[in-house]
């Protein structure tokens, strides 16, 4: 009898035990999933993952994925140790001599720029013209291939960041606007003489304009020390995605031969592109 007391006393503390400690486990919120899309080229398939932090880019690449845009598109643009450019639909049947990197759908993508996101070695970012909301092209992007950076290569990356964020608010200031649309319409115009001497005047001014300055997170200098990428750009453009596969497949885009306006001299083409989940 003792025994069977000693029994159903052992389990009942142990069931005790067990639902007060259930009760004090924390909940642990499973990370969000992200959007994996696979291209298929021809050096080779690149897989990539989207960022939920960047909604707006993440749902348009998803929607012209799906409607078709980029399938068959070339890599129009490739320098090595920095980037190789995609996403021209006027790319598809282009002539070898043809200039390419205009085409795009009637609309712009409003920028998201977002500290924890950066240019590292396989990011995926949104290529843009210079419109002065820095807003993306509906359709052309660039996948970052880069270098590996020095300490002092780091501080020079800061200072260009900054230099091109202190024009941007320049730009912007509502004291400087007249010089600003006498310099957007100069570039509309394709009129290089006036377009020159109003961009001397917007840096002039933005060498004394006072902001907060960016710096460069030491977490990011260290992955730019190692992996590598392409610092400059950051804050600059928007960088949506990253590649989760197929690095050797960016490497050896970059490294093809190329002639005018960075095209590859042979075509290197996004055979079909798709979302997996």
């Amino acid at each position: 009898m003792k025994i069977i007391l000693r029994i159903l006393f052992f389990s009942i503390c142990t069931v005790l035990l067990w639902s007060c400690g259930s009760k004090q486990k924390p909940q642990i919120a499973q990370a969000e999933k992200r959007t994996v899309i696979e291209m298929l080229t021809n050096f080779g398939p690149i897989y990539l993952e989207l960022y939920n932090e960047t909604p707006q880019h993440r749902d348009n690449f998803i929607k012209i994925i799906e409607d078709g845009v980029l399938d068959s598109v070339l890599f129009h643009r490739v320098i090595q140790d920095f980037m190789i450019q995609g996403g021209d639909p006027d790319s598809k049947q282009a002539p070898d001599s043809v200039s390419l990197g205009e085409g795009g759908l009637n609309y712009r993508v409003f920028p998201e720029f977002h500290p924890n996101l950066f240019h590292k070695k396989g990011a995926l970012a949104a290529a843009r013209d210079n419109n002065p909301d820095r807003a993306s092209s509906s359709t052309q992007f660039y996948i970052v291939q880069g270098k590996v950076f020095t300490d002092s290569m780091l501080t020079l990356a800061e200072q260009r960041i900054n230099d091109w964020l202190a024009q941007d608010l320049v730009k912007k200031d509502s004291v400087n606007h007249e010089l600003s649309e006498a310099f957007y319409l100069a570039m509309r115009n394709n009129d290089i003489e006036n377009y020159t001497r109003l961009n001397d005047s917007i840096v002039a001014l933005a060498k004394n304009y006072e902001f907060e300055h960016y710096t460069i997170p030491d977490e990011q200098r260290q992955v730019y020390k190692t992996l590598g990428g392409t610092p400059h750009l950051d804050q600059n453009y928007t960088v949506f995605g990253e590649v989760i596969q197929g690095l050797n497949v960016v490497d050896s885009i970059a490294a093809v031969e190329t002639g005018d306006f960075d095209r590859p001299v042979k075509n290197v083409r996004i055979l079909h592109i798709r979302v997996l989940e």
